[in-house]
């Protein structure tokens, strides 16, 4: 029988499929597991002297600078001088007070940590308390020294028309007694008192004398026209009467 040599044919042809199958199966594996084992590429040397290469990292732009927390207008309030204060919030525990004196800034005052803040300028002394509210107070001003006060010159006058057409004005008080003399239009002629009694102008004297009879010291006004030889008029100082006249008898 000649039948087992066609068999031996069929097995060398089977084995034949199976080797090329089995290479098909190793191809197909992904390609990424073919490396996995793969030992890591040697770095390069790094000489010395001479920087390690760079490695490429991802760009982080850069930080912006913090700014300053933002300033939350809370209320304006009065100060006991008239000043205000304009309060502005910052954060928890922050306040903060601009002091103004018109339109002029003053200074500012600021509360950190829930603590008040305390401040002082000419006089005027101001607390801003941890809620955004102030209080304030001004120094008692020093009183002034009392002054002397002007001593009052009561004086009295009497106006008397004199013969001559002139006007005399008896003055007495806290300074001595005077006699003013002007002219009907008011220019100044002098002035006599006890001291200087006597004056004379354009051919009038006036007089100033005292009058000691009875015991009494009477002050009298004299006018006596020296023109006419002497005749001559006395007035009461205090109320500027005419209490005498005399004559001067002419012989011819």
């Amino acid at each position: 029988m000649r039948s087992p040599r066609p068999t031996s044919r069929r097995r060398t042809a089977f084995r034949t499929t199976a080797v090329l199958a089995g290479a098909t199966a190793v191809l197909a594996l992904p390609v990424g597991a073919a490396f996995a084992d793969s030992p890591a590429a040697p770095q390069p040397r790094v000489l010395p002297g001479v920087e390690r290469p760079a490695v490429d990292r991802p760009i982080t732009p850069p930080t912006a600078p913090s700014s300053k927390p933002a300033r939350g207008y809370v209320t304006t309030a009065r100060l006991a001088d008239g000043s205000v204060a304009k309060i502005y919030e910052i954060g928890v525990g922050h306040v903060e007070a601009d002091v103004f004196a018109g339109t002029t800034r003053l200074g500012t005052l600021a509360g950190r940590d829930g603590r008040p803040a305390y401040g002082q300028y000419n006089g005027l002394h101001i607390t801003l308390y941890p809620n955004g509210t102030v209080s304030s107070w001004v120094e008692d001003a020093p009183k002034p020294k009392p002054q002397p006060k002007p001593e009052v010159v009561q004086e009295s006058a009497a106006r008397i028309v004199m013969p001559d057409g002139n006007v005399a004005e008896a003055v007495y008080g806290a300074h001595g007694d005077r006699v003013d003399l002007s002219t009907a239009n008011g220019h100044r002629l002098g002035t006599i008192d006890l001291k200087d009694p006597n004056v004379l102008n354009d051919g009038w004297m006036y007089k100033l004398v005292r009058d000691g009879r009875d015991g009494r010291h009477v002050l009298k006004f004299v006018v006596i026209d020296g023109k006419s030889g002497g005749n001559s008029w006395v007035y009461d100082f205090d109320s500027g009467r005419l209490i005498e006249r005399y004559t001067v008898a002419t012989g011819k």
